[in-house]
């Protein structure tokens, strides 16, 4: 009930830069998806996004639009869209750049995507 109130179980879009650090200081595990209404593939993304964010309430899942957030986006170096920001403790430990660790394809399964968010260890993943 805890993780609802702070609106895990959703993927949901925050708006601004500053709401991405009161986001980030409330969970334990969060992540973010940097992408850009234009590139496809980061609708590629959300898909898979949202099945995991129902799945895996323990964490935290948010969007933020890159073109709107240019201080974090150069402060964590996001410089590929779509970029997945994977938080741990308030602290940005991995990120999943384009689709590289997803097999390079366009159509890699929520599994795949699944599996290497568990590699980070930012959900829990069996």
């Amino acid at each position: 009930k805890e993780w609802l109130s702070k609106g895990h179980g959703e993927y949901r879009e925050i708006p601004s830069e500053r709401d991405f650090f009161q986001e980030v200081k409330e969970s334990k595990d969060v992540v973010c998806h940097f992408y850009r209404d234009t590139t496809f593939r980061c609708q590629i993304m959300d898909k898979h996004l949202t099945v995991l964010a129902k799945k895996h309430v323990e964490t935290k899942f948010l969007k933020l639009n890159a073109e709107k957030s240019p201080f974090l986006c150069e402060r964590l170096r996001i410089k590929v869209i779509p970029t997945l920001a994977l938080v741990k403790d308030g602290k940005t430990q991995d990120y999943v750049v384009g689709f590289t660790d997803l097999g390079n394809t366009d159509d890699f399964t929520t599994e795949t995507l699944e599996w290497r968010l568990g590699c980070a260890g930012v959900i829990n993943y069996r």
